[in-house]
């Protein structure tokens, strides 16, 4: 893991401008994906989702690290941040634009770190954007997903079950919720209620925070 980690902190010497970065967490089910497909399709921003990156990392089968990502995904843990900032600056990279939306990260203080060690100086990360909602949402929503996919002919997520569930939660509330606090204490968390349906959240996080980047470009 230490190459990977060398590799993120070359930090993209070919790109000069620095790459504005708005953070998006809240816990699973929260509606950070479809919030997300929202600001892309108005703004232009990218969407690199930290879970939907390790999810084809461990389907890739050249892979190195797909089992290891696959046992923590399904214990509800997080993935060691070598990995998941490896596969954050390889998209950064292969992308035209300098805005992202970076989805699920950080989701820890081990996280907060390695992306402090090692992107400060070539991202500006502007704002944390919190999706705050009730667990029993949160629950239903996954729940709800999990059985259109099924539906649809597809394949339920393996960590979309009750008992990865709660594990998800209990990840969250433990080591999620304390970077939402730092950010907080620095002044760069923009809060959405997120219960609403998703025109209304959208809507919320245009006034509070996209516009006012748009304007600054």
């Amino acid at each position: 893991m230490a190459a990977i980690i060398e590799r993120v902190m070359s930090c993209f010497q070919a790109k000069p401008k620095k790459f504005r970065v708005v953070f998006v967490l809240g816990g699973p089910g929260s509606g950070k994906g479809t919030l997300c497909s929202k600001i892309v399709e108005t703004y232009g921003w990218v969407h690199l989702s930290a879970g939907d990156l390790l999810r084809a990392e461990r389907k890739d089968p050249s892979s190195k690290h797909g089992e290891l990502i696959n046992e923590y995904i399904r214990e509800g843990k997080i993935v060691p941040v070598e990995i998941t900032l490896a596969l954050i600056r390889k998209a950064m990279e292969a992308s035209a634009t300098t805005d992202f939306l970076v989805d699920g990260f950080p989701r820890s203080a081990d996280n907060l770190k390695g992306w402090e060690d090692n992107m400060t100086t070539c991202t500006d990360v502007v704002s944390l954007l919190y999706l705050e909602t009730s667990e029993e949402v949160m629950a239903q929503r996954i729940m709800q997903r999990s059985r259109e996919t099924v539906a649809a002919g597809g394949t339920a997520r393996a960590d979309d079950n009750e008992e990865a569930i709660k594990k998800r939660l209990k990840t969250y509330h433990e080591t999620t919720m304390p970077i939402i606090e730092i950010f907080k204490r620095r002044g760069k968390v923009t809060a959405i209620d997120s219960t609403p349906a998703p025109a209304v959240v959208f809507a919320a996080a245009q006034t509070s925070l996209f516009d006012g980047l748009a304007a600054q470009s």
